[in-house]
């Protein structure tokens, strides 16, 4: 009799949670799971917590939300601890904010760094799921929740030559730890959303060229950043139950309410003057300054033409103002990125724009890029494309449910969930701030917090009724999906080719992934669901009975 499978069986650790990445969402889904009384073992593929601030550590990286609201609520002792020392903190700041919270609750002795999950797979009948990593660990958890991030796995180019090319390449969201010395050297930045708008500037500085490959020019803001003195951190921490409050309650989980009335039903000097307030505010929340601004093509429009008139004041060649300025879609349908003089960097002498829509890539050489028959020579070349969004994180594990259908599978015609948390075959299983979730749309801070929040109190809620498991019911998730697309097709956020359809990555289906209702909306639904007993659920106490409120 051949006992090794048996054996081997024997050593699989048993635990009541895993979780799938330290970043925001894991930590706090550690520090709640074990709070509850759960064993808990997080994985984390990188060398530190943190998440995307552990890996996305290129110049000029900054979070787009307020600091004071880019943080965790759930401990009010913590919130008064921390200071922030600027409006919009930097990727260091952040990243010492994470180490801090995993030193001050004690987490890191349930965090494996440095191993990837490459197999999770539901034993169907037991309801339990078997966990493998990358080192052959295995472990079998009631619970599985993914923590992994909607932005969190590269979109790297495929450009024809790219590996040919004999100096140094970087992508933004794996930057070397000790950083890039770009002095002195002739840079090539291929990317303008989110992560080329922030590195740009800083890069320039120090380049004796830059040449930015522009494919799709984008909406972005300036930032308008401070440091924060003792007297603003003071008034901060004085009003934080309010100031939650209202981000709670808000569209994007930030304090901030749009103008009461449409933008189009009050005076030019009104409207002009929301617009000004929203633009020293700074950031993403430009796009919410009027409630109809991304629903009605005209109220958007003078959101844009108030952009343009900004952006046209601060760069001096009026023919690089055409190339940098979007005519493809409306403002905000892309999120708005947030920037420190990124428009102004292409005033210097050393910086040069390159249309890729007027003259393609043809090809990366071993010297440089050849672009309309000509090469232009690179000592360095620095990736900005993004990422997989929303699904490319999750499809990189073998997620195997019942049937053996993978999760991939089951996505393969795009994203479908119930309520963003929950898959039909995949009993308790839990996918946080991805596709189906307002996600990327809102502070991810407090979204992590709502998702884990709303997890944690369904395990105990399952163990009250000495049930088994809780899975999403197809016919829950076909409403969900239809809801999801009905209401982004209300608005005009599907007329941008967004990575929020994913339209970055060739060959993916192109299905409006986040939930656009609003952050407090999508709130007060999953509690409601909560509250009627998991509507929309079945709550498996034996395998054969599901029972379905």
């Amino acid at each position: 009799m051949d006992t090794t499978n048996s054996e081997a069986a024997t050593h699989v650790r048993t635990v009541d949670v895993v979780v799938v990445g330290a970043g925001i969402a894991g930590l706090y889904a550690l520090q709640r799971f074990r709070r509850d009384g759960q064993s808990v073992q997080v994985y984390e593929a990188g060398g530190g917590v943190g998440g995307v601030w552990y890996w996305n550590r290129y110049p000029g990286a900054r979070c787009d939300v307020e600091s004071v609201d880019y943080s965790y609520s759930f401990d009010d002792q913590l919130q008064q601890e921390w200071d922030w020392s600027e409006k919009y903190a930097t990727q260091p700041e952040i990243l010492r904010y994470l180490n801090h919270v995993a030193d001050r609750f004690d987490l890191r002795r349930d965090i494996a760094l440095n191993t990837r999950v490459v197999d999770v797979t539901l034993d169907e009948s037991t309801l339990r799921w078997l966990v493998r990593t990358d080192a052959g660990e295995e472990v079998s958890a009631r619970f599985c929740v993914l923590a992994l991030g909607p932005l969190s796995s590269a979109n790297i180019p495929q450009i024809p030559g790219l590996t040919s090319f004999a100096g140094d390449i970087h992508h933004t969201s794996s930057w070397p730890h000790g950083g890039v010395d770009f002095a002195g050297r002739r840079v090539g930045v291929i990317g303008t959303g989110s992560s080329g708008i922030q590195a740009i500037p800083r890069i320039a500085e120090t380049a004796a060229e830059l040449h930015v490959f522009q494919r799709t020019p984008n909406y972005s803001i300036p930032a308008g950043n401070v440091p924060l003195d003792d007297a603003t951190r003071a008034a901060h921490k004085a009003g934080y139950a309010e100031r939650r409050r209202r981000s709670m309650e808000s569209g994007g989980g930030s304090p901030h309410q749009p103008h009461p009335r449409s933008a189009l039903d009050v005076s030019d000097d009104e409207r002009h003057e929301a617009y000004e307030k929203r633009w020293l505010l700074g950031g993403v929340l430009f796009s919410k300054t009027f409630p109809d601004q991304l629903t009605d093509l005209e109220a958007n429009r003078t959101a844009r033409e108030f952009w343009e008139q900004e952006i046209r004041s601060v760069i001096d060649d009026p023919a690089v103002a055409e190339v940098l300025i979007p005519r493809d879609h409306p403002i905000g349908a892309k999120r708005i990125c947030t920037d420190d003089n990124y428009f102004q960097t292409f005033n210097r002498s050393n910086v040069q724009i390159v249309d890729l829509r007027s003259t393609p890539i043809d090809r990366i050489t071993p010297d440089g890029i050849s672009v309309g028959g000509r090469t232009i020579s690179l000592d360095s070349l620095v990736l900005a494309t993004g990422f997989d969004a929303m699904t490319g994180s999750v499809e990189r594990i073998n997620i195997v449910g019942r049937g053996g259908e993978t999760l991939k599978q089951a996505w393969s015609e795009g994203p479908r969930t119930y309520l963003g948390l929950g898959v039909a075959g995949f009993p308790n299983l839990f996918n946080l701030t991805g596709p189906g979730s307002p996600s990327v749309l809102a502070n991810m801070v407090l979204h992590s917090e709502l998702h884990v929040d709303w997890v944690a109190d369904a395990l105990t809620a399952l163990d009250a009724v000495g049930a088994e498991a809780i899975e999403a019911r197809p016919d829950a998730v076909d409403s969900w999906v239809r809801e999801c697309s009905e209401r982004a097709a209300r608005t005009l956020m599907p007329e941008a080719n967004s990575w929020y359809l994913g339209a970055n990555i060739p060959g993916k289906p192109r299905v409006f992934m986040p939930f656009v209702g609003g952050f407090g909306v999508y709130r007060d639904i999953i509690e409601e669901v909560a509250a009627d007993g998991y509507r929309g659920f079945d709550v498996i106490r034996d395998e054969s009975v599901p029972n379905r409120p």
